[in-house]
């Protein structure tokens, strides 16, 4: 298995149209996106990006359509080339990169899986997963045990002679997965990767992909337009708009923090219960006159506790993760969490204009 690798994304900038270069000066002098299009017809693609991407985790990349989420993933592969900035893969700059060592970098050290699956229907299951290897020259007898392994893994055992018009979609996006993991790549770029299934199998697709990550550990990048998905996968979020970072960050902190208006419209719909965690909340001192009722996971959703409590305020909760007790949680603390701050703050305003109470 390969080991984990790091990508750091310094000040990276890129501009669509033919002198990109000369709109540059104006996008650094503090141009923003619809003047530079109207004033010199570029599209500010993306804007100053600085972005660490840690080995073994997954960076979510989100945003609006338009928000140049899928620009800057093309980047890390080098499909798209950068106006300006440096890409840095275990500490090197993969621009400098010729195209003999690009080629190798993209065969050995990075995968792809696509939201429209991109299988090639005249190929088995099986020589669809092993796709990435015998590109790279491998014998077939070096790689078939390991794509019948992994698609066994994701659930495809017996499939393997099947074609790609013959499976459902969740299961063609399934051999998508299985041709990444037998390449043995350390990381991993996911483009929308889900989005072209229905809710069930996509929720369905996430849980096994946060199951096969907690073996692997590889680095993954998962470009995404929806926040549920993204809050429940990501270990590092980075919210994108008009091509520049908004915010970025635990996701978890970025929920209960947001640092920009923008942000706060964004999650104003999101079910708190079902995505904030126990760990977020927790405090480390013991409740003050309150009730022990048992024992919760650091990582379990308040929505858990809520069930688990019954909705009795007047609990508290030792909070454990792996057997060690870390903090604990009290009732009334979750219940505000689940009123954003800013929502609160707006309650408060509006009733005194108004004047009620």
């Amino acid at each position: 298995m390969s080991q984990s690798a790091s990508i750091s994304i310094r000040n990276l900038y890129k501009i669509f149209g033919s002198q990109p270069i000369r709109a540059l000066e104006h996008v650094r002098a503090g141009m923003g996106k619809s003047e530079l299009m109207t004033k010199h017809r570029h599209v500010l693609g993306l804007r100053d990006i600085n972005v660490e991407m840690r080995a073994g985790e997954i960076t979510v990349i989100m945003g609006l359509s338009g928000s140049g989420k899928s620009t800057l993933i093309r980047h890390v592969n080098r499909l798209i080339e950068p106006t300006a900035g440096e890409i840095l893969v275990n500490g090197e700059n993969i621009l400098k990169f010729g195209e003999t060592r690009l080629r190798e970098m993209r065969r050995k050290q990075m995968s792809m899986v696509f939201q429209h699956f991109a299988l090639l229907p005249h190929k088995t299951v099986l020589d669809n997963a092993g796709m990435a290897r015998a590109v790279r020259g491998e014998d077939r007898s070096g790689y078939e045990q390991d794509a019948r392994d992994w698609l066994a893994r994701v659930g495809l055992g017996g499939q393997e002679g099947q074609y790609p018009h013959q499976l459902s979609g969740g299961m063609q996006q399934r051999v998508g997965i299985a041709r990444a993991l037998t390449s043995n790549a350390p990381i991993m770029l996911m483009d929308e990767a889900f989005s072209a299934l229905d809710p069930l199998i996509r929720t369905d697709m996430q849980d096994l992909l946060l199951e096969l990550q907690q073996e692997l550990q590889k680095t993954i990048v998962f470009i995404s337009h929806d926040l549920d998905e993204a809050l429940k996968l990501a270990d590092h979020l980075v919210i994108l708009k008009d091509g520049i970072v908004v915010q970025q960050g635990e996701p978890q902190e970025i929920l209960l923090n947001p640092s920009d208006p923008y942000i706060v419209d964004f999650i104003s719909d999101i079910n708190r219960a079902r995505v904030l965690r126990v760990r977020s909340i927790m405090d480390t001192a013991p409740p003050d006159a309150a009730q022990i009722a048992g024992k919760v996971n650091a990582d379990a959703t308040l929505e858990s506790v809520i069930a688990l409590s019954g909705g009795d305020t007047a609990l508290s909760y030792e909070v454990h993760r792996v057997g060690v007790h870390v903090g604990y949680l009290n009732m009334q603390k979750l219940v505000r969490a689940l009123v954003p701050t800013q929502a609160a703050q707006n309650g408060m305003r509006k009733s005194a204009r108004t004047g009620s109470d």
